[in-house]
């Protein structure tokens, strides 16, 4: 990805064009808060309109949700005030995680990884490392290249060699992505109707800071 600016994103969560907004959480984010896999503080980068923050914290999480884009944050803390939930997000810098005090025990990546390549991916792994703190957890839910999809699809071994020096890989396996068909094109190469919602071919990984 490189360098899409915020107001692309800005402009997809102000005409609810947004494929990744459907509304409630990921059901692979539900199954691991199920499981015990998150624990302690917990960041919630690329938080969107903020669902899975808003679902940690009506279940007593300390957890924080950041977005680059204004609007999504915008929609995030309207989300939590209409559901009476006392949740915090912030406009913050993905590759700047670091810069604040704050140090977490999980990490939440749904559907953010996915979106930088190259160098911008290196950044932001670098930038999950200094958030994270030793013996932490980080979570990654991207979409995965195995079948036909819409989105920025990636392979395994984009995580496993994205995730090297500094981390222990301990599980990454196919998992599925939900999300809603914008669009006519899109529609079309699923062969199902627009606004429809789909379960996409995804990676589920879990990665610990040593």
């Amino acid at each position: 990805m490189a360098t899409t600016s915020a107001s692309l994103f800005d402009s997809a969560y102000e005409s609810d064009t947004a494929p990744w907004v459907i509304g409630e959480p990921q059901p692979e984010v539900l199954a691991l808060e199920r499981d015990g896999r998150i624990r302690g503080a917990v960041l919630d980068p690329g938080c969107g309109t903020g669902e899975h923050t808003i679902h940690l914290a009506r279940l007593g999480y300390d957890v924080r949700g950041i977005d680059f884009s204004p609007r999504a944050v915008e929609k995030a803390r309207a989300n939590a005030a209409e559901q009476g939930v006392d949740a915090e997000f912030a406009v913050a810098d993905a590759f700047a995680l670091g810069e604040a005090e704050q140090r977490y025990d999980t990490i939440l990546d749904s559907a953010l990884f996915h979106v930088f390549d190259g160098e911008h991916r290196t950044a932001y792994v670098a930038s999950l490392h200094a958030a994270c703190r030793p013996g932490g957890v980080v979570h990654i839910l991207a979409l995965s290249d195995a079948e036909p999809g819409f989105g920025p699809r990636i392979g395994e071994s984009a995580i496993r060699d994205a995730f090297g020096d500094g981390w222990e890989l301990e599980e990454l396996r196919p998992a599925r992505y939900r999300c809603v068909v914008v669009g006519d094109d899109a529609a079309a190469h699923l062969d199902v109707e627009p606004d429809t919602k789909v379960d996409q071919a995804a990676w589920l990984a879990r990665v610990r800071r040593l």
